[in-house]
């Protein structure tokens, strides 16, 4: 067991990157249940001592990183990687994917009311979300879904583990988004009021 154990932090480590759990199924030649078994035990091993890793665990993959605690030291040799500005705008538009996916665009700015060609670029730049496909109807327009990368910043393991939306608060969304239209019609019209 122990061997296998070190076959699995040996693979992550060499990656450095999330490794799903297929390959490595196969990599050690193991079944499900004693994957399972030995990611849970290098998770408590992590857990229970003083190591400067842990194990994340996402939908179907598993990847070492550095623990929280120990960033400020590790920014001190590296150079940081510049965290992604996130506008409001991209952030609804995300959350917007993240609770509807897959989604196409054309669901998303029914939603916000307003066109997301801008945001939806910048989260595919910056692999927040991804092309899941195309929906099977007129045109076959691109789905898109949040990627690994984004349950990696968020800080959870699946699109599952999001906090619920009360209805007032999605009811409150869409009134602000209509506010957004309406006010983005008023400012269209008063420039072309100038115009004349």
């Amino acid at each position: 067991m122990k061997e296998k154990q070190a076959m699995i932090e040996g693979i992550l480590f060499s990656m450095g990157t999330s490794v799903s759990k297929k390959q490595l199924k196969t990599a050690l030649n193991v079944d499900d249940d004693l994957l399972e078994y030995l990611i849970d035990q290098l998770k408590r091993e992590y857990k229970r001592s003083e190591r400067g890793i842990r194990l994340l665990e996402f939908d179907d993959s598993i990847q070492l990183c550095t623990k929280p605690e120990y960033y400020e030291a590790l920014i001190r040799i590296v150079n940081h990687p510049k965290k992604p500005k996130l506008t409001d705008v991209m952030l609804e538009t995300l959350s917007i994917i993240a609770y509807k996916q897959p989604v196409t665009k054309q669901e998303i700015e029914a939603i916000r009311g307003v066109k997301c060609d801008h945001p939806v670029n910048k989260l595919l730049e910056y692999n927040l979300i991804c092309e899941a496909g195309r929906l099977d109807a007129v045109g076959r327009p691109i789905l898109f879904k949040t990627t690994e990368e984004f349950l990696r910043c968020f800080g959870v393991s699946s699109v599952k583990d999001l906090p619920v939306v009360q209805e007032e608060t999605i009811e409150g969304f869409k009134a602000e988004a209509q506010e957004e239209v309406k006010y983005a019609l008023e400012e269209e019209a008063a420039e072309e009021m100038e115009e004349k």
